[in-house]
């Protein structure tokens, strides 16, 4: 390949593989410097004359009026500078946008402060009746790394958007290919997007899924079951990027017979209260195929372990205003409490202190005083 030549994206590659036309990245067409000519012949007498004359090379005149036909024909997409707060974020995208911070974005942040601008386009589609102009389609971490640089003293850096006329179930897919070969999109996330897409846009049909994707319906399949898995059982796991398909798969024999499964989720709730301990110790935590073998252990016991319904609960904390707050994970009189807040409503740190005192006073660490 020629040292000007330019390798083609992988988003160009997923576009053009949804049907929509992109302009061809070919070198600008080579220019001779301009001849004299004491009798300029009409371009048809040109051709006439060089079939009858046999082969030869084209003239400067032919090369000029072919090369401007192939400008002619060029469909050039239309990319555009936006501000990232002109676009909201379609929710059919796998990336938990939420979940995003600096740590998982420190690299691209880098990478577009330094370029003064982000290297790939995102792709965006225009709303007519939504609350911004525009919709981002792909590009969930480079809008918002370019928020947070225009957040932090960086209001310099352009956000490049490329403009494209797509449904959902087009917009599915397109994002779907890019975030296969993306390694931070996570198993978890590509499953419950998956589960969510099936019923959305393929009217609950595995297989017609599956051969619009141009996956494997048994790789499809397994994804599903991991999207199935409960919260739960999620919550049993390190965190949510060691949960794989592969685990799922395991699972999924002993997940649809309900007795097999209240087991599972009991077992879920022991291990995750385990996990809580050794993280807030500071210790390592229980990996993820220990994890799986041990539900599926639980799953198969049948020496009378409690099913989920008979376990107990962690005791939820609520607001004044009847809010869920969160949960007192432990209480013990030795190894005092342990409590996990998790606002469900937006809340001051004033009703936050407010609804934790009589938690604490009642605490059995606090009777020992």
């Amino acid at each position: 390949m020629a040292m000007g030549g330019k390798r083609r994206s992988l988003l160009a590659n997923a576009i053009e593989s949804l049907g929509v036309p992109v302009a061809p990245s070919t070198p600008a067409a080579e220019v001779e410097p301009e001849e004299r000519f004491e009798d300029l012949t009409p371009l048809e007498d040109v051709e006439v004359e060089a079939a009858d004359a046999g082969p030869t090379h084209p003239s400067f005149l032919a090369r000029r009026a072919q090369s401007l036909g192939e400008v002619s024909r060029t469909v050039k997409r239309p990319t555009i500078r936006l501000k990232p707060s002109e676009c909201s974020i379609w929710p059919g995208n796998a990336r938990n946008y939420n979940d995003l911070n600096y740590q998982r974005c420190e690299s691209l942040i880098n990478s577009i402060k330094e370029e003064g601008r982000n290297r790939e386009a995102v792709v965006v589609r225009r709303t007519n009746d939504g609350p911004l102009p525009y919709e981002l389609l792909v590009g969930t971490r480079r809008h918002w790394s370019v928020s947070w640089l225009h957040a932090n003293n960086h209001s310099e850096v352009e956000f490049i958007a490329r403009i494209e006329t797509l449904d959902d179930e087009g917009a599915f897919r397109l994002a779907d290919l890019e975030n296969r070969e993306r390694e931070d999109v996570t198993d978890l996330e590509r499953a419950r997007n998956y589960l969510h897409a099936v019923e959305a846009y393929y009217g609950g049909v595995r297989a017609r899924m599956a051969e619009r994707l141009a996956i494997a319906p048994t790789s499809l399949y397994n994804f599903i079951r991991l999207g199935e898995l409960s919260d739960e059982v999620i919550a049993a796991f390190p965190d949510t990027a060691s949960v794989k398909a592969a685990h799922a798969n395991k699972l999924a024999p002993h997940w649809k017979a309900e007795i097999e499964r209240d087991r599972i989720l009991a077992e879920a709730q022991i291990i995750a209260d385990e996990q809580a301990t050794l993280r807030k110790n500071g210790e390592r935590l229980i990996d993820a195929a220990k994890v799986c073998d041990r539900l599926i252990a639980a799953a198969k016991d049948r020496s009378g372990r409690p099913k989920r319904a008979e376990s107990k609960a962690p005791p939820p904390l609520f607001s004044s205003e009847g809010d869920l707050l969160g949960h007192i994970v432990a209480d013990s009189a030795k190894k005092g409490m342990t409590i996990t807040i998790n606002p469900a409503e937006l809340l001051s740190v004033d009703e936050i202190l407010a609804a934790l005192r009589p938690a604490i006073e009642a605490a059995k660490f606090a009777k020992k005083v």
